[in-house]
């Protein structure tokens, strides 16, 4: 507390006040400066508005481009725009006008007179040219605004068709460019990205290890890795490549539905829900249901051998696949696609396998012959290179081999293996590299395995337990599909399932659908699941599953 005598004092005059309490000279002066700013912004801003409203006034094209009005604001009575997709302008007209909604791939400002911008619509870009001008008297200001727009906005565009002086190597119709008479921004994307879609476009680093890492190239340009790819999935799945990955994906399960369809199969959709771990229980996702327990199932194959026991003589179905196995790996999800079949049959179990290597024939020669999928391919090759180089030979027959003679072949080239044992992931890489160079062939198939080494609705080899009536299909040396004949006789199915490591309770609440189905007589049948990623991988040739799946779960994402 201060003394009466302290507070007595009379109190320290403020440093911007005379003694009489006037604005100091220092504050006085700051005052003066400050109010000079202000006037200074103020004459400014008003000069900034008056030549904006004069070059505004001077704009003979500004009702040529802009924000897009909304939809809602056109008049009902006018008649509908006609619309182009640049995948239609490879094979255009010279001066044919078109209209095409489309993205900024990039855009460049040459001079106040001209401008470039790139359109991109899926896996196809088309240059644009913005000059001043021309039929519709395009301004300068429209040049220059055109050439500011933000790379990934969308726009609708209205020009004419041209040849240009030179092809266009940066695009991939080179032989037409589009110049300009109307531009307008559908809806702008922000200008600042996470990553960037022509960065995205180069090829990735081939030995991803999934880590966030920032890497170069000889020219310095950044090297996007999978995990960056991932983690901005929407930006990256916008490259030509990507667009044209899923496309082929989407024609693979075409041409599935197409020979199913062809061979009067039945289309199901079966139930991803199980009350209990079945199939031995292991690798199952176990989830909660109301107040009990439920389990992801790992595949159709109960509900397609039911359905077989209904009198569905041949089914199928395309669906999710489900697998609780912590595996890191470059070809294991978590959650995959599956594409998945069930015949009854009427002679031998190879009218099974017979079947399924025709519909992989049909689905490969098809990929490779067919002009679209043949120009998605070249596409993915840019980024991806020997994407085209899957062989198969001509004729109607797969390679076939019976495990036996599988192991046998490694064996003859140095490379021990087990007519007891499965093949491990090694021993099926260097299978396939055998194969390719002895057989000229990147797709074959691998019957007669071990009946120890497959599930317990493995039909066995009636002259031989020890060996089964299943198969296996392979792409570049690694597995596609995994198929057999079923046991479909209610005793020797009980059996088997008491026999099996660890014991399997046929009555139990988890089985006793299923092994029902049988109690009441089910037709000889067989099938088997191919997986749609694995297909698109392997023969593409990609380094990683990753990139052959549009959101791809594993043991480490759960994200976008």
């Amino acid at each position: 507390m201060p003394s009466p005598a302290e507070s007595s004092l009379p109190e320290r005059a403020k440093e911007d006040q005379g003694e009489t309490g006037a604005p100091s000279k220092n504050a006085l002066k700051k005052a003066n400066k400050d109010k000079e700013k202000a006037e200074k912004a103020a004459r400014r801003q008003e000069q900034e508005r008056q030549q904006k409203e004069k070059s505004e006034a001077s704009d003979t094209s500004k009702h040529l481009y802009g924000l897009m009005p909304s939809t809602s604001d056109s008049p009902a009575n006018l008649p509908k725009q006609q619309f182009n997709e640049l995948a239609e302008l490879y094979d255009a007209k010279e001066d044919q006008e078109v209209t095409v909604d489309a993205r900024i791939h990039n855009a460049r400002v040459t001079s106040a007179k001209l401008a470039f911008l790139v359109l991109r619509e899926e896996a196809h870009t088309i240059q644009a040219v913005i000059a001043e001008g021309g039929r519709n008297q395009i301004s300068r200001q429209m040049v220059k605004w055109c050439g500011g727009i933000n790379s990934e906005s969308i726009v609708r565009v209205t020009g004419l068709v041209k040849q240009p002086k030179e092809p266009v190597t940066s695009t991939s119709i080179s032989n037409f460019e589009l110049h300009v008479e109307k531009l307008y921004i559908i809806s702008e994307a922000a200008q600042m990205l996470p990553v960037q879609v022509k960065d995205c476009m180069r090829p990735p680093p081939m030995n991803d290890d999934l880590k966030e890492e920032v890497e170069t190239d000889a020219q310095g340009l950044p090297i996007v890795s999978l995990a960056t790819r991932l983690n901005n999935r929407i930006l990256d799945g916008r490259t030509a490549a990507n667009q044209a990955i899923f496309q082929l994906q989407s024609g693979i399960s075409n041409l599935f539905m197409e020979f199913m369809n062809h061979h009067k199969f039945t289309w199901i959709n079966s139930s991803r829900l199980a009350g209990a771990a079945t199939e031995g229980g292991a690798g199952v996702f176990e989830i909660k249901y109301f107040d009990t327990k439920a389990y992801l199932t790992q595949s159709p194959q109960f509900f397609k051998q039911m359905a077989i026991a209904m009198d569905m003589k041949r089914v199928c179905e395309i669906g999710p696949v489900f697998r609780a196995e912590n595996s890191n790996t470059h070809r294991h999800l978590t959650e995959f696609t599956g594409l998945d079949f069930e015949m009854v049959i009427k002679n031998d179990y190879h009218e099974v396998l017979s079947f399924g290597e025709k519909l992989m024939l049909y689905i490969i020669r098809n990929l490779q012959e067919r002009a679209e999928y043949k120009r998605l391919t070249k596409v993915v090759d840019q980024v991806f290179p020997g994407a085209g180089d899957f062989k198969l030979p001509p004729g109607d027959e797969a390679q076939r081999f019976t495990f036996a003679e599988a192991v046998k072949l490694l064996n003859d080239n140095g490379i021990e293996a087990s007519e007891d044992d499965d093949l491990s992931t090694s021993l099926e890489k260097a299978l396939g590299r055998i194969v390719r160079e002895k057989h000229n062939t990147d797709f074959y198939t691998v019957d007669k395995y071990p009946s120890a080494v497959r599930p317990f609705y493995t039909m066995p080899d009636p002259s031989n337990p020890k060996v089964s009536n299943s198969y296996d299909f392979f792409m570049r040396g690694q597995e596609i599909m995994s198929g057999a004949q079923r046991i479909h006789d209610y005793n020797q199915l009980c059996d088997r399932m008491r026999k099996n490591d660890p014991p399997l309770d046929p009555l139990s609440e988890g089985f006793r659908h299923y092994t029902d189905a049988f109690k009441y007589g089910c037709a000889p049948h067989g099938g088997g699941g191919l997986g749609l990623n694995r297909i698109l991988q392997f023969y593409l040739g990609l380094p990683d599953i990753r990139f052959a799946t549009l959101f791809p779960r594993d043991p480490g994402r759960l994200a976008p």
